[in-house]
């Protein structure tokens, strides 16, 4: 389902980042925080940008969020808020509710009082590097599903000059490459033409296949 407006409660290094992407794509996007000076900067680039307290659950409700699609709960320290927040956007009838979260309790807290999904960015972040390190190939790693992931690697020194075709990528790791990235992501990808030295892979591959693809890598 597609979002085209957005509340973005806390603006923390998290929230601004999140509310600086959504500004960026174009969609209608209210900040909120109870930092004036925060507020302040966000006012000439935000829809609506309001300071308020969000531990307390009138304030909230007189934010008249009613008609938004989508809540993005971003303050992942402090409990008492995003309870508020999350308890008052889902009566208030928004449609998505997404909150951040510093651990596995207070995520499970916050999915009982209705949000839809938790975000978990330092330990996201730390998987990821955890994989970065571990991996000689690797250059960026993403769970798609339980079962799938998008992987970013420089060809293998055995595959550069050779065309996809000859390398039978999918036959020996179930691999599929769908784009390949040299400064911008050629989504078409010639099957005939040979692989470049300096130009990273973008390929979806079951996780059970990744140990084959690198041998280094422990997942």
């Amino acid at each position: 389902m597609k979002y085209n407006s957005f509340v973005v409660f806390g603006l923390g290094k998290f929230g601004q980042a999140v509310a600086d992407k959504l500004i960026q794509s174009g969609a209608d996007v209210m900040v909120v925080d109870n930092d004036e000076e925060i507020i302040e900067s966000y006012s000439a680039k935000a829809t609506t940008a309001i300071e308020a307290d969000l531990t307390d659950p009138a304030a909230i409700k007189a934010l008249g969020i009613s008609n938004i699609d989508c809540a993005v709960i971003a303050m992942g320290m402090s409990l008492e808020a995003s309870i508020m927040c999350t308890m008052v956007s889902k009566e208030c009838g928004v449609k998505k509710v997404v909150a951040k979260s510093s651990n596995k309790r207070m995520g499970t807290v916050l999915s009982k009082l209705g949000a839809d999904e938790i975000i978990y960015p330092e330990e996201d972040s730390g998987i990821r590097t955890a994989r970065g390190l571990v991996s000689s190939n690797f250059l960026e790693y993403f769970e798609v599903s339980d079962d799938i992931c998008l992987i970013e690697m420089m060809p293998k020194d055995k595959w550069v000059g050779k065309s996809l075709k000859e390398l039978n990528l999918r036959k020996k790791y179930g691999i599929n490459v769908v784009g390949i990235k040299d400064g911008v992501i050629n989504e078409y990808v010639d099957p005939e033409v040979p692989l470049k030295a300096n130009e990273a892979l973008l390929m979806l591959i079951h996780k059970k296949n990744i140990e084959k693809l690198d041998k280094n890598v422990v997942l």
